[in-house]
């Protein structure tokens, strides 16, 4: 079988799947069942002033029958003592010594509080530390979490002074509610990051009630913006792991988290550059359990790959990520129905009909049958009918032989800028 050992800037842990700061990680008793079950690493709910959490904080957007799609919560840092919490710190470090402890942190943008809870965590032997940046509410709002991870200057002051007294790997978690991730990537390297982990969740109202009009959730009728993460934000999260993967100004190990539910969104997130994955959501909705199939399926797919150590994935898709001025403008591919397979159900030829290049027609074969027949001439490629076709393998979509040498966006602009160059020169001569 592979080896799934990683070394995540330092931090040894006997496989990549870490639960993440989350209310799964909100007690010893719950990390240890976790590294019972399987998982390699938690980071440790976020450490600071204990706060008074509400009733009714969680709340869920299900999708076509799929419950938990998406998830909402308005819960904030930890509410018990950091003197409770650092003791089963330090117990569940001598029972599972192999595995992986990370505590987040979070304190107010003052040097002295960034020392104080640094040493005070350290003491009692964590294997690293994580600066939440992320957290969209609550927090926020007290000049902490996200608005500070909104703010790059101050990405890279605190975890500086997170640094300066640190033995351990320090991670910086950085806010996807931000223009460009990567500006405070590379600002908590500058900082002194040893490695970042993404994505926090993403602002959000989970919904409102049309009975009572109330918020989904609310708390005594008053509801607030929360935190969204879960399968529906695993696209935005591989995005931005993208971005910081292929930034050499980044250049340091990154955890990625949002919506990671099995190993294959686990080899996707390890493929688009991250180390190790940290899973939250499909935890809650499932169970510490699923990490054995996540074990299983990973260490199948690298054995079917015939790669030794999960350590070969990561990163082996940054250098076709690029963009869009990037790509081959003469590329084609078309759509082709399988009428084997297909069942008659239109959805294809509706969808593209009403909302894409009208290149499927309704036709009726020799014997009388009613047949789908894409005219390949006209279609765009652009997969809509693929897409929406609820039968596997009745569409494929079929690279059609070029018949120019590539040519991108980049390269157009490139050549008109040397054509214009050529004729200013003429024109002066």
């Amino acid at each position: 079988m592979a080896d799934l050992r990683i070394d995540f800037a330092g931090i040894k842990s006997p496989n990549p799947f870490w639960l993440a700061s989350a209310p799964p990680t909100n007690s010893g008793y719950q990390v240890q069942r976790a590294f019972d079950a399987g998982w390699g690493g938690a980071v440790w709910k976020t450490l600071g002033d204990p706060i008074i959490n509400t009733s009714s904080r969680f709340a869920a957007v299900n999708f076509n029958g799929q419950r938990v799609a998406g998830f909402n919560n308005i819960e904030l840092i930890t509410d018990r003592p950091i003197e409770v919490n650092l003791k089963e710190i330090y117990e569940t470090k001598k029972l599972f010594p192999n595995h992986a402890i990370v505590v987040s942190l979070m304190v107010e943008p003052k040097r002295e509080k960034w020392h104080e809870i640094v040493k005070r965590v350290e003491s009692v032997g964590v294997d690293g530390l994580e600066l939440n940046f992320g957290c969209p509410h609550g927090m926020a709002e007290r000049g902490m979490g996200s608005a500070s991870g909104q703010q790059p200057d101050l990405v890279e002051m605190q975890t500086y002074w997170a640094k300066e007294v640190a033995r351990t790997p320090v991670i910086v978690k950085l806010t996807p509610n931000i223009t460009d991730i990567t500006v405070v990537a590379r600002h908590a390297v500058q900082g002194g990051a040893d490695a970042i982990s993404l994505i926090n969740t993403i602002n959000s109202l989970a919904g409102v009630d049309l009975d009572t009009w109330n918020t989904i959730p609310h708390v005594g009728g008053k509801g607030a913006h929360g935190g969204y993460c879960g399968p529906a934000v695993k696209p935005i999260a591989l995005s931005m792991v993208a971005e910081c993967a292929k930034d050499p100004r980044v250049g340091v190990p990154i955890s990625g988290i949002g919506g990671i539910s099995t190993w294959q969104d686990a080899a996707e997130f390890m493929l688009m550059g991250a180390t190790g994955v940290q899973v939250c959501t499909a935890a809650m909705h499932h169970g510490f359990r699923i990490v054995e199939e996540m074990i299983d399926g990973l260490n199948n797919y690298l054995d079917d790959k015939g790669i030794s150590s999960v350590s070969e994935l990561t990163g082996k898709v940054v250098p076709k990520y690029s963009t869009w001025g990037d790509l081959d403008l003469n590329y084609q591919v078309v759509a082709r129905i399988n009428n084997d397979t297909c069942i008659s159900c239109n959805k294809c030829y509706i969808a593209c009909e009403d909302t894409s290049h009208q290149c499927i027609d309704r036709i009726t074969d020799e014997t009388g049958r009613a047949k789908l027949r894409v005219r390949e001439e006209d279609c765009v490629g652009c997969n809509l009918c693929a897409i929406v076709c609820p039968v596997d393998g009745a569409i494929d979509m079929i690279e059609v032989a070029a018949v120019s040498a590539p040519m991108t966006w980049n390269d157009r602009q490139r050549a008109l800028t040397r054509m214009n160059e050529s004729e200013s020169n003429r024109e002066v001569v």
